[in-house]
């Protein structure tokens, strides 16, 4: 770290009068910068990590919004505790431009290892001092065996948690509100090694209008997200919650995008509508560790070699899709030619026990079949979903202990598609997002004929509740040396649900 020098008369005289500037309140000296959102490692590897904090003013919302500060900041990384082998990374100024987040990526780590970093930060290097102590695990290859488990969550509605909505007025009623999400604080406790977001991480169109038109009262943001400081802003609102930062240094992330921080529910990349497609694009590579922001056209689609049992893969489901009023049909695509044939190619290839498919929306469902935005949708993109199930069976992924964990949908399932393929949806993380499901058999559905298996769905009003999906491989002493569990929990931990795949 570079040491302050000799103060000059020049410097001395130029101190005196920010002084006077400052006494006078012709001035306000800048305040020393915050961590109000914790910090994030995302995207981990074998060999690499992406490291993100920002630099706030306070940690406090200030007319509905986290105001940035300017800064330099480094990390600190090391194996043990302590930090007596840490190495830093380059000092990085803060700025406006990329909303004072301090962002890279580290490669050359070790597989299968446990690190610890924090954030060295300050108005300069010479103030700077150390951030909270954070943990991630590295991914341990195709030859590490042992126990690992992640979370996988959706819907994280801010303005419903905060004011409420499904005719469910006030939000959240808990004493802990101010804490945020009650399921993070549960996440925390399963100790899981890493963290999932789906998507619908943030809201662009929530709050929307009221049925009259008229805009909710007593809020300091408008209704919807178009412009760049707004959604920044939907990000600032979220991460401030003191339950993400605790759940965050306890465990590595990997984020999807849906429709909601992508541009607005069920968009694609048509029309005028703000945000526009290359707003969207942005902001989430901006405000997520998802690529290298030395690379910040880098695809955010990939798979992940967790261990010798689990490989997994997260998919891109907005930035290539085609126009959902597109009539259905081989040429309509969610994935894209480019992704679908990685997809492809990459599961042909994967010699991992159990091979699980992350996708933003479901494949399966069943789902209402007024939509048009998924894989099981009616005039959706029905074609692409039936044709990579085809491929799936043809290619003997019946055998190859294959399953779907999925996001979107506001009710927790378990279904099985016709063609013997399974599909597990975590649910809403906000109670006042959550709902009753779709039964199969419903003439209402996208499977009026009831061909889907539900082995576990929320279709009671009383069971209704936030939660989320805890997917985890054990080893054990069969032939193949491991199982899988899908345990589905409610916001307080309590288990609802859990299925055991034996592996084939």
């Amino acid at each position: 770290m570079n040491r302050p020098g000799k103060i000059t008369n020049r410097i001395l005289a130029v101190s005196v009068v920010s002084a006077m500037l400052w006494i006078t309140g012709c001035g306000v000296p800048q305040a020393a910068p915050s961590l109000g959102q914790g910090q994030m490692a995302g995207r981990v590897t074998e060999d690499s990590v992406i490291l993100q904090s920002r630099l706030t003013k306070g940690d406090k919302l200030v007319d509905g919004d986290l105001p940035g500060n300017e800064g330099v900041a480094c990390f600190e990384i090391a194996t043990n505790r302590d930090f007596s082998d840490a190495s830093r990374t380059d000092w990085q100024r803060a700025r406006w431009e990329y909303d004072h987040i301090i962002k890279t990526k580290v490669s050359g780590l070790k597989s299968g290892t446990r690190y610890y970093y924090r954030l060295v930060y300050g108005s300069s290097r010479p103030d700077a001092v150390e951030g909270r102590t954070c943990t991630f695990r590295t991914l341990g290859g195709k030859d590490e065996v042992r126990k690992v488990s992640f979370a996988v969550v959706t819907g994280m509605n801010y303005f419903f948690f905060k004011e409420g909505a499904y005719n469910r007025g006030g939000g959240y009623k808990g004493d802990d509100k101010h804490l945020g999400y009650p399921s993070l604080a549960s996440i925390l406790k399963l100790k899981p090694d890493f963290f999932v977001g789906t998507g619908d991480t943030v809201y662009f169109d929530h709050p929307a209008a009221s049925s009259k038109g008229d805009r909710y009262t007593g809020l300091a943001w408008s209704d919807r997200a178009t412009t760049e400081t707004e959604m920044r802003r939907k990000y600032h609102e979220q991460f401030i919650q003191p339950r993400f930062a605790d759940l965050f240094a306890e465990a590595a992330t990997y984020w999807e995008v849906d429709d909601h921080e992508y541009r607005y529910n069920d968009c694609d990349n048509t029309g005028d509508k703000e945000p526009s497609v290359a707003m969207g694009r942005r902001n989430f590579r901006e405000q997520l560790p998802v690529v290298d922001p030395k690379d910040p056209d880098a695809l955010t689609y990939g798979t992940f070699r967790v261990n010798r049992h689990l490989q997994i893969w997260l998919v891109e489901g907005r930035e290539f899709r085609s126009p959902n009023k597109m009539a259905d049909g081989p040429k309509k695509s969610i994935w894209g030619e480019t992704q679908k044939q990685w997809l492809k190619d990459t599961l042909k290839a994967s010699d991992a026990t159990f091979k699980i498919l992350i996708s933003p929306t479901p494949m399966v469902g069943p789902d209402g079949d007024r939509k048009t935005d998924n894989h099981g949708n009616t005039g959706g993109f029905r074609h692409e979903g039936d044709e990579f199930f085809d491929w799936l069976k043809a290619n003997g992924f019946l055998r190859k202990n294959f399953y779907i964990c999925c996001g979107d949908r506001h009710w927790q399932y378990h279904a099985v598609h016709p063609s013997g393929f399974e599909e597990f949806s975590c649910g809403s993380i906000v109670e006042e997002n959550s709902r009753t499901g779709v039964r199969a058999g419903d003439p209402a559905s996208t499977d009026p004929e009831g061909k889907i298996k539900q082995p576990y769905c929320v279709l009671e009003k009383e069971d209704v509740g936030p939660g989320f999906l805890v997917f985890s491989i054990v080893p054990d002493n069969s032939k193949k040396g491991a199982h899988a569990e899908f345990s589905f929990y409610d916001q307080h931990g309590k288990l609802n649900y859990s299925a055991v795949k034996r592996a084939k």
